[in-house]
């Protein structure tokens, strides 16, 4: 009985020659370990005029995002996130190989690559899931607009010389209301990100929760908070002005809000899988020192 076939997407950052270079590493190293890589059509068309492409597979065309075992990211996080919309409807994971600069969501750096495609290849990778959350956009009690977001849902305004009025609502129950240039409603993964840019808390990944930050807002209570999962936020853009707002999904995805808007947020049941490939030992501190250049010299460890 023949063996099916092995199928993983190489999903690149183009734009720069490092990554046009790792791409060719990367497509070489599958085919040579019997794995035949994946390409969308438009990168194929990009990367087929600078590199080998021979015997890479189209998404869509040969190959159903069903059938790949696992996407290789190589880029920063804003790449990741482009993934994470390829794969939003499956249970295909992640691994990321950072090719700019912070690269949070990323499991490896470049140097690194041919070990983590040795791994792709060994099938030596765990997965985590990733809390995601979803998104609803009423006018006039009607559903105008639906989406997700793996990182965070901002709620801003539209034009910079007016502030946006909007009143904030936990779980049925007014918060406060305030003018402001927008709201950041988080997930864990996303708390390290724009969360992070507007003076919200770190949070653990390990911790279920969302993060609500409100950015530049004229409130006496204004402060970033934490929330169960189970919580439902709730963002109105009041009637009372004429200032419109503006929602985004990681950044990525945008949809105009009209005065009156309501923007509800809460946690989805569908999670973004990311592949590790580090051991337990790695640890999210860890990762937090080695990103951000945090200074920990003078650190003496526990007594043994």
């Amino acid at each position: 009985m023949t063996e099916r076939s092995r199928h993983v997407l190489i999903l690149a950052h183009t734009g720069r020659d490092a990554t046009v270079d790792a791409a060719a590493s990367a497509l070489a190293l599958l085919r040579a370990g019997g794995v035949v890589p994946v390409l969308t059509a438009l990168e194929r068309d990009d990367l087929a005029k600078r590199c080998d492409v021979h015997g890479a597979a189209v998404l869509g065309d040969e190959v159903a995002v069903e059938d790949l075992e696992l996407v290789v990211v190589l880029g920063g996080d804003g790449t990741i996130l482009r993934a994470a919309e390829l794969v939003r409807h499956s249970d295909v994971p992640l691994l990321g190989v950072n090719m700019g600069h912070v690269g949070f969501l990323a499991e490896a750096e470049r140097d690194d690559l041919a070990r983590v495609i040795a791994r792709v290849i060994e099938r030596r990778w765990d997965v985590e899931e990733r809390r995601t959350v979803s998104i609803r956009v009423f006018q006039d009690d009607e559903v105008v607009h639906e989406d997700w977001a793996l990182n965070e849902a901002t709620v801003e305004k539209a034009a910079r010389e007016r502030m946006l009025e909007v009143v904030l609502e936990v779980d049925g129950r007014p918060l406060s209301t305030f003018g402001c240039d927008g709201v950041v409603v988080s997930t864990p993964t996303g708390s390290t990100a724009y969360g992070f840019s507007a003076g919200g808390p770190v949070i653990w990944p390990t911790v279920d929760a969302m993060l609500v930050v409100p950015l530049s807002a004229h409130a006496l209570f204004a402060r970033p908070l934490v929330v169960p999962p189970t919580s439902t936020i709730a963002i109105e853009v009041l009637r009372r002005t004429s200032a419109t707002g503006v929602l985004w999904c990681d950044g990525r995805r945008m949809f105009d809000l009209a005065v009156g808007a309501r923007v509800e947020i809460g946690a989805s049941t569908r999670t973004v899988r990311l592949a590790r490939i580090h051991s337990a030992q790695d640890r999210f501190t860890d990762r937090l020192v080695r990103k951000f250049d945090l200074p920990v010299s003078g650190w003496r460890g526990p007594a043994s």
